[in-house]
């Protein structure tokens, strides 16, 4: 048992743990999605570096379905990295998820483009996607249910809150290091070596995650596991076989979780760019503001969340989605600043109460035994059927129809019907994670 026991450092206090715990677990989660992001910010500019020119709509479709294939590959690597968080254990899995992803995102920084390899540039930008896709489908799952095993029961909410700013930080870094490179470089710079910048520059930001990941602690949840030889040698089965209604409710939050995601920080910079004719830099800038004020407010949504409950929050913000999308729509498409800002908020307002209690309640629904697992599966392919097709779907509908609503008429759809697992969900708030319980033989030997 020597991999879990491991030791905080002399006496140091339950809180500051806490504290390092969840600062690594949040940096590591922000190095992560700044990887990812990187490629939504820059999908306009993508799609002219890899994708032939003859029909310049069709290749900002190839742009986004390369983003949406990695998206597909992510249940994989959560049906093979997610049980790793259950046997091996959070840590080093959470460790082997940042090495792969930096490693993938710095490899399309040095990719060549379409001009001058051909076919094997989009060949190789898939691969490295789907590295990518692979490595994430690990992640959210290891992150959440570290930083939930940590927390106090009364305040998991506002804990856990903090892991969605260390994501929505990367998208921040993301969106502010692609905004500024735009500002700052001419259209024939950026396709030429620009757009080389934001990927070449995760590889550091990683080994900062990776050294983060290794000095961190075990959960006490996954070593108590580990010491009475409970944890479980079929995760998968288990989850699929005791907890396929739980899979089935944490797939269905993350529905709204997912697609208001992806809508709101990825497809909208290329909406006022490519449907409403607004300035790149001006949209990045604006989606900025958005990624700004989530981040601002996702605490305090974990902190109402542990006084008033997950349910009546998540409940509440699919009803405003339901009620402000289409509205929120109409003052975007103005395409002045202003009016487009006044939407993005709307939407805003409507993500921050699901982000700030979204992950203290989807590693609740699972046993300690298998919650890395059970997580990871539902989280991930709902991301892979609803978030990662999002942009896809929305650019080529509206496309096709020439309906600026489309988006707005999709939130709707989503809000509603996610409003069905929200309310099969139990309430978690406030109330203690199970522990794990000790097995058959390790009974037999505390009996003698």
């Amino acid at each position: 048992m020597s991999e879990v026991r491991e030791t905080a450092g002399p006496r140091e206090s339950e809180s500051a743990l806490r504290r390092r715990a969840v600062t690594a677990a949040m940096i590591g989660n922000a190095t992560e999605w700044y990887d990812y992001a990187t490629y939504g910010y820059l999908a306009v500019v993508l799609g002219d570096v890899f994708f032939p020119q003859s029909q310049p709509g069709l290749s900002l479709l190839a742009s986004y379905a390369t983003f949406a294939l990695a998206f597909a590959i992510r249940p994989l690597g959560a049906f093979v990295l997610g049980p790793l968080n259950d046997k091996i254990g959070r840590k080093r899995t959470l460790s082997l998820t940042i090495l792969t992803m930096a490693a993938a995102t710095c490899v399309i920084g040095l990719l060549p483009s379409y001009a001058t390899a051909g076919v094997i540039a989009p060949v190789a930008l898939i691969l490295a996607r789907l590295v990518q896709g692979f490595a994430v489908g690990g992640e959210y799952g290891g992150a959440s249910t570290f930083v939930v095993e940590y927390a106090p029961d009364r305040r998991r909410g506002f804990w856990a809150s903090w892991l969605e700013c260390g994501a929505l930080g990367g998208f921040l870094l993301a969106s502010g290091l692609t905004t500024a490179l735009t500002y700052g470089l001419s259209d024939a710079a950026m396709e030429s070596w620009g757009w080389r910048i934001p990927f070449l520059i995760a590889l550091p930001l990683g080994t900062i995650g990776l050294y983060l990941r290794i000095r961190l602690t075990d959960t006490p949840s996954f070593r108590a596991l580990a010491e009475e030889e409970a944890r479980p040698e079929t995760p998968v089965k288990e989850v699929l076989t005791g907890h396929r209604a739980r899979v089935l409710i944490c797939g269905g939050i993350v529905i709204y979780s997912s697609i208001g995601t992806y809508v709101l920080l990825t497809y909208l910079p290329s909406y006022l760019s490519e449907e409403l004719d607004m300035a790149s830099a001006t949209a990045q800038v604006l989606v900025f503001v958005a990624g700004a004020l989530l981040t601002a407010g996702i605490p305090f949504a974990g902190i109402l969340s542990d006084r008033l409950g997950r349910k009546p929050l998540l409940a509440g913000a699919a009803v405003a989605y339901a009620v402000l999308a289409y509205p929120a729509f109409r003052l975007i498409q103005h395409a002045s600043w202003g009016s487009a800002l006044a939407g993005i908020i709307l939407l805003t307002l409507c993500h921050i109460p699901i982000l700030g209690t979204t992950t203290a309640t989807l590693p609740a629904l699972f046993p300690a035994r298998v919650r890395g697992t059970g997580v990871a599966i539902g989280y991930n392919v709902s991301f892979a059927v609803f978030g990662g097709t999002a942009p896809l779907l929305m650019t080529y509908v509206v496309d096709r129809t020439g309906n600026l609503d489309v988006p707005a008429f999709y939130l709707v759809l989503v809000a509603l019907v996610t409003l069905i697992p929200v309310s099969l969900m139990p309430e978690t708030a406030r109330k203690p994670l199970d522990r794990p319980a000790p097995s058959p033989d390790a009974a037999e030997r505390t009996s003698r």
